[in-house]
């Protein structure tokens, strides 16, 4: 049957459907109108909800349904409450079935291409986000355009040209347009979603954060500039900072169908933290720190190519790993990571994170500060690994709070998903090492990758699953960081490689007995 997915050996009806009708032509003893004889035969095909015929699609009745000789193709879209026929098409057009899920990044756009029949994915691409222009960061984006209309419209085309560019990308390699395309589907955070919609986010950021739009819903991809033949359904958000990326993991993850009670930690520049199972979910969202993504960090830069992405201290020597293969032009997340555990398990820094000048000739004084050189003419300095441990250590009260209000202790959750691009690419021993991740068994460890990406493509195929983030929507708490009385204890406390609590960190220990024979730990 024609607009049913078979997804994981379970039936889903997903967003939009394309079906084949060979209809009866007018008769004198059958006057029924085209209008009618195409709804008549949707009911028929099994259609028992309303249809909606926009006028557009009315005006093409004559002469294509005589063409066609009533044999055609009706591409039908969800709109939230009904079916809209989005295309009339001669013969049988249903086996090309196509939607677009998009993850909409604050850094990177990526877009996803599927076969709404199969669910196979035909393709993938990204781009950076065009709002870059106006700031690698959130903010300076926001404050270019506030009470600007001008500049907001600005902001929103590049929003829109970053979705289209990647649509341009995909049909370059598919040989599929976007105008082929019934649904759409994306998931960004609560600022992107405003300036994709064309909307002031200085909401966003300044108290009381009573956003303008948490639930957008469906929209004509006309209306949004977005040239696909139907819909675009946006992931609704919880709050400001916990948009409906978050929504979309949820939805991945499917955290809140499980018994046991997992976390879900999707790590950035912001950290956002959900907590729960079928029963509960806490969450919250707080800032962690631009260390996180190769920020405020002297030679950090983003993974790109020529970017340090992993790091290993082996004979007193330090040996890197660069993306794609290249010279070294600085160090992203995941390398950093890496080299502040190294360092720690090394003994070349203490549990404070301070260089010890006599532990390497690796380790020296440039501009009144101690440094390390992690590669030919690159250098980690002390100031750094300050701001990264003060990052960690944000990262870990976020959880530890999390937990507490769960009932449960660091080690007691029985998932802990990380999500997100840093997420997928950084070691689980060297964050466990560091205190970021708490000290479990690696297999509950789970590197959930773009977990917002995921989010929109299942629901592109599967539309029952609307009413699954109602229920998340429903089920949320949302827990403010800065209203918890010992905040900031917590975090003085995880201020420490990997906590001033080494009982939480068993395994750390065990392997800093074996890397730094003859300390007592």
């Amino acid at each position: 049957m024609v607009g049913i997915f078979a997804i994981g050996g379970k039936k889903m009806e997903g967003l939009s459907k394309k079906i084949y009708l060979e209809l009866p032509a007018p008769t004198e003893e059958d006057a029924r109108s085209d209008q009618i004889r195409i709804l008549d035969g949707l009911k028929d095909a099994g259609i028992r909800e309303k249809v909606y015929i926009p006028v557009g699609i009315m005006r093409k009745l004559y002469p294509l349904l005589d063409q066609a000789k009533w044999k055609i193709t009706v591409s039908l879209v969800w709109n939230g409450e009904n079916w809209e026929i989005a295309e009339l098409e001669k013969g049988d057009q249903s086996s090309r079935h196509y939607g677009l899920a998009v993850d909409l990044g604050s850094t990177t756009v990526v877009c996803r291409l599927f076969d709404c029949i199969s669910g196979e994915i035909l393709g993938e691409t990204s781009c950076f986000n065009r709002q870059i222009t106006w700031g690698t960061d959130i903010l300076s984006r926001i404050f270019y355009c506030k009470d600007d209309a001008k500049k907001l419209e600005e902001l929103r085309l590049a929003t829109v040209a970053s979705v289209t560019e990647c649509m341009e990308k995909l049909k370059k390699s598919t040989g599929i347009s976007g105008e082929e395309c019934l649904s759409m589907v994306i998931a960004g955070n609560t600022t992107m979603i405003h300036f994709l919609l064309g909307m002031d986010a200085f909401c966003v950021f300044y108290t009381p954060h009573a956003v303008h739009v948490d639930c957008p819903g469906f929209f004509r991809g006309r209306e949004l500039d977005i040239p696909i033949k139907g819909n675009v359904f946006i992931y609704p958000a919880k709050s400001n900072y916990l948009g409906g990326d978050i929504i979309s993991g949820m939805i991945d993850t499917e955290l809140y169908k499980k018994e046991e009670i997992s976390v879900f930690f999707d790590i950035g520049t912001n950290g956002e933290l959900v907590i729960g199972n079928k029963e509960f979910l806490l969450c919250g969202a707080g800032a962690a720190g631009p260390a996180l993504e190769g920020g405020v960090v002297r030679t950090g830069m983003r993974a790109d190519q020529g970017a340090v992405d992993e790091v290993k201290i082996e004979n007193g020597k330090i040996k890197v790993h660069v993306i794609q293969g290249m010279a070294p032009k600085g160090i992203c997340g995941s390398g950093i990571i890496d080299l502040i555990a190294e360092l720690f398990l090394e003994g070349w820094i203490d549990i404070r994170g301070k260089l010890s000048l006599e532990k390497s000739s690796l380790i020296m004084e440039k501009e009144g500060q101690l440094c390390v050189e992690y590669a030919p003419g690159l250098y980690f300095y002390q100031k750094d690994i300050d701001e990264f441990i003060r990052t960690k250590s944000a990262a870990h009260t976020m959880v530890e709070i999390m937990l507490r209000e769960s009932g449960l202790a660091l080690d007691q959750a029985d998932k802990f998903y990380v999500a997100g691009a840093f997420g997928k690419h950084v070691s689980k021993e060297s964050a466990i090492t560091i205190g970021m991740y708490p000290d479990m068994a690696r297999d509950h460890i789970i590197n959930a990758g773009n977990s917002s990406l995921e989010g929109a493509g299942k629901l592109l195929l599967n539309r029952a699953l609307l009413k699954d983030i109602q229920e998340i929507l429903e089920k949320m708490v949302y827990i403010q960081f800065a209203e918890v009385e010992d905040f900031l204890e917590l975090m003085t406390a995880a201020q420490a490689l990997p906590h001033t609590d080494y009982n939480r960190y068993p395994t750390v220990i065990e392997k800093l007995r074996k890397r730094q024979k003859g300390v007592v730990w």
